[in-house]
């Protein structure tokens, strides 16, 4: 599949080890297997990619970690005295991130995200609130994940750039 790489990554930002994302990867293409048709899919890559990160949460639930749900779902953050202290910041530093990424949205779209993720509103209401459509309050919440999803995976990628020009640098030196 063209997107794994992506998804791979993804599942590292969330400290999955690559045992544990193979066998991920290979319970979602399982999934996909079973099914009788693929006619209703719409978006293959986002298809999979929620099968992926829905077997992901209920692994986590399973295991009672307590951590952000996927970036894709930016939930309400609260620290959990069951985490240890370095768990804490950890999650802490991610969610001030996402913080950050949602408030570099576009005005109507960062109110939109705001409400649905943070404060837990449901799409009615948002759009009874802002006197616009359901519809535009999911397109704009759409838009708004992706764009924060892409900013995350470009912060991403060019951490791993700086870690290996790092690395290399090293590597020169010795």
């Amino acid at each position: 599949m063209p997107y794994e790489p992506r998804i791979r990554a993804w599942l590292r930002r969330w400290q999955v080890s690559p045992e544990d994302s193979d066998e991920l990867l290979q319970d979602a293409y399982c999934r996909i297997a079973l099914l009788e048709s693929v006619d209703h899919i719409d978006r293959p890559v986002a298809y999979f990619f929620s099968i992926v990160r829905n077997l992901l949460a209920r692994r986590h639930r399973r295991q009672r970690i307590v951590s952000l749900e996927l970036i894709a779902e930016v939930d309400a953050f609260q620290d959990s005295p069951a985490l240890g202290l370095e768990d804490q910041m950890s999650d802490r530093l991610i969610y001030e991130k996402i913080i950050a990424l949602i408030d570099a949205l576009p005005n109507r779209c960062r109110e939109i995200v705001r409400l649905r993720k943070l404060e837990d509103w449901p799409q009615k209401r948002i759009a009874a609130h802002l006197q616009i459509s359901e519809k535009t309050v999911e397109a704009q919440i759409r838009i708004g994940l992706r764009a924060i999803r892409e900013a995350w995976d470009k912060r991403d990628a060019e951490t791993w750039s700086r870690s290996d020009d790092r690395h290399q640098a090293g590597a020169k030196v010795r």
